[in-house]
């Protein structure tokens, strides 16, 4: 592909705006370690929720979701799109409880829920395996992605340095990582998350753009769904929404997603399986920017916007595309077939400049924005729960900002070194999935029972690695490749088998010290029959969870209203347009209903708080 003088200089414009926002915030970043990772605690919800969505639009996100609807329609989304009940659960029950434990990271928590050396242990192993393996195993398969982004569109050339040769695709993604690295080791989650925000409303302006072309180059929206029909074998098969259909039989599943993996998708691992951005109780980067969030209301109102903008506006661009692609590539890219660099074809065939430059600069925001959050968010863990909490506990906020700089490129480093080792973004992701299977149910419940211990979290997490790795082996074999009822009977596997063990070791093992107990309920206050003994010694008597009877009325509307939203807008785009209103209209019911009981939760009596600083640890 060919880009033009002006192509370039759009390009070069959208670095030199991240660093210049780095810059800005160079200064403020560096006054202490909750200026450099939580932004003082003092972000509005608008700038939260824009960053939570920008992190998780990733540079392999538009292909992943090319190769989905590829194979399977719409309805392969569901793969991702049940994720939303879970998201939906930190909106209404979690994310009050994050802001009022006033922690730095998500794995401090353990030392203000838990005692001893357990609770200690807990954290440090958290950090060390959260912030090394997964994230960079995160890292690196979003830049493999934007290899194959840049291979494809430039068509870049190795560089030869004496006897050494540097594939021209790494020089490329160095590029785009040292000047993530800079501005993010430089000024911290200040200038992640404005960089988020502009970074997001580029790409998405860059991906609407190409679905317009993509759209035209079929011959407009008819000629798609007809062409799509051909190849489907019905419209319905192509482009409905539901993973289903009916039958005179009634309700039958489509070959792709039989009824025992679509079971398991909507009622199982949702709660049961942990998977970063997306953990069951909130957690990672999501839990970041709650923190960072000025108030608990803030941090509310940004993670429902996230569900909102990341479940049922953002996608639609993305499988307009990738179902663009299906006639305009059937054969995928390449010898090995590439479905999923259809996407990237489909921008190198289609726009003109400068929308090239925007589409390029759109792949950078896309990239830069996950890495620089991975990269901020990993240091916190090796700097807060590690660092600091075992190696130097009594240096100058200076020295710790100063080791968290160095942190964030140690991580950059590492990923490269990851990223040249892995082969397959689709296996590292199944394999995360399923060593999460079975833990999502006690970070669940460490909330509102008092019962469950550092035991409790220590057992689930290795049950759920051993478990996973037995069924993994089990089960593979039985079932053709990429047959789905595989990865439901692993994951059912692991649940039953880990809960089994993770609450037999709660109540073998002793529970945590009074003391303990109440010093953590005084600080979050999560309420409900599972702290009813704690609460009443300590007279608060019987209070309700935060938001009362209200948050699970306000959690099925959240659900119906991004269904109902992603749904209606589906049907708008197809034509089926009073469908598509009707669907707007149950949508704008359910987001009613929700305002209202924010609006009867602040004209209500309000608990008196202590002010919330963080924790020490024991």
């Amino acid at each position: 592909m060919n880009l033009t003088a002006i192509d370039w200089a759009i390009v070069i414009g959208y670095f030199a705006l991240s660093m210049g926002i780095g810059l800005v915030f160079t200064k403020k970043g560096g006054e202490s370690i909750e200026e450099y990772f939580l932004s003082g605690r003092n972000v509005s919800w608008w700038l939260a929720g824009a960053s939570m969505v920008a992190t998780t639009f990733a540079a392999d996100t538009p292909l992943v979701v090319t190769g989905l609807v590829f194979n399977n329609g719409v309805a392969g989304n569901w793969l991702w799109w049940n994720m939303l009940m879970s998201g939906m659960l930190t909106v209404f029950f979690f994310a009050r409880l994050w802001r009022r434990a006033g922690v730095m990271t998500d794995v401090e928590f353990a030392e203000l829920r838990y005692s001893g050396k357990p609770a200690a242990a807990l954290r440090g192993f958290r950090a060390l395996y959260l912030a090394i393996p997964i994230n960079l195993i995160i890292l690196g398969w979003v830049t493999r992605a934007m290899i194959k982004i840049l291979t494809i569109s430039l068509g870049l050339r190795d560089v030869h340095l004496g006897g050494l040769t540097i594939s021209g695709d790494i020089v490329a993604v160095g590029i785009c990582f040292v000047i993530t690295v800079a501005y993010s080791a430089g000024a911290g989650m200040w200038a992640v998350l404005w960089t988020d925000l502009v970074q997001f409303v580029i790409k998405m302006t860059a991906v609407i753009i190409l679905a317009v072309f993509a759209v035209r180059a079929v011959g407009g929206m008819d000629a798609l769904v007809a062409g799509l029909s051909a190849k489907f074998g019905s419209s319905n098969a192509a482009i409905s929404v539901l993973p289903v259909r009916v039958t005179p039989n009634g309700l039958e599943a489509y070959t792709w997603m039989p009824l025992l993996a679509l079971a398991v998708f909507l009622s199982v691992q949702w709660w049961a399986a942990w998977y970063p951005g997306a953990e069951p109780g909130g957690g990672g980067y999501v839990a970041q920017r709650i923190f960072s969030s000025k108030t608990e209301r803030d941090g509310v109102l940004a993670t429902l916007f996230f569900q909102v903008a990341h479940y049922a506006i953002r996608p639609w661009p993305w499988i307009i595309t990738g179902l663009a692609t299906v006639l305009l590539y059937p054969a995928g890219i390449g010898a090995a077939h590439d479905h999923e660099a259809a996407y990237v074809q489909a921008f190198v065939d289609l726009l003109p400049t400068p929308w090239r430059g925007f589409m390029m600069a759109g792949f950078a925001a896309a990239y830069m924005s996950t890495v620089g959050t991975q990269l901020n968010w990993g240091a916190s863990y090796l700097v807060n729960d590690f660092y600091k909490r075992f190696v130097n506990k009594d240096a100058s906020e200076k020295h710790y900002v100063a080791v968290s700089r160095w942190a964030t490129v140690l991580l950059f480093l590492g990923s490269v070194f990851v990223t040249m080792n892995l082969t397959t973004v689709e296996g590292a992701w199944k394999f995360l999935l399923a060593l999460g299977s079975g833990t999502g149910l006690v970070l669940i419940l460490r909330w509102y029972w008092w019962r469950i211990n550092a035991w409790s979290e220590i057992s689930a997490m290795v049950a759920s690695f051993l478990v996973s790795i037995t069924a993994i082996a089990a089960f593979k074999g039985r079932f053709p490749a990429g047959d789905l009822r595989a990865d439901a009977w692993v994951m059912l596997t692991t649940v039953l088998v880990s809960t089994i063990i993770w609450v037999s070791v709660t109540f073998m093992t002793a529970p945590e010290p009074e003391s303990k107990l109440e010093s953590f309920y005084q600080r979050v206050r999560p309420g409900g029959p599972g702290w009813r003994r704690i609460s009443d010694r300590l007279g608060y008597g019987g209070e309700s969870i935060p938001g009362g009877a209200l948050a699970w009325t306000n959690w099925l509307a959240g659900i119906v209203a991004v269904y109902a939203s992603l749904f209606g807008i589906g049907k708008l785009i197809f034509g089926e347009t009073m469908t598509g209103l009707i669907m707007l209209v149950v949508a704008a019911l359910a987001f009613g209903w929700i305002a209202k009981a924010f609006r009867e939760e602040d004209a209500g009596p309000r608990a008196q708080r202590d002010v919330v600083r963080p924790v020490a640890a024991d």
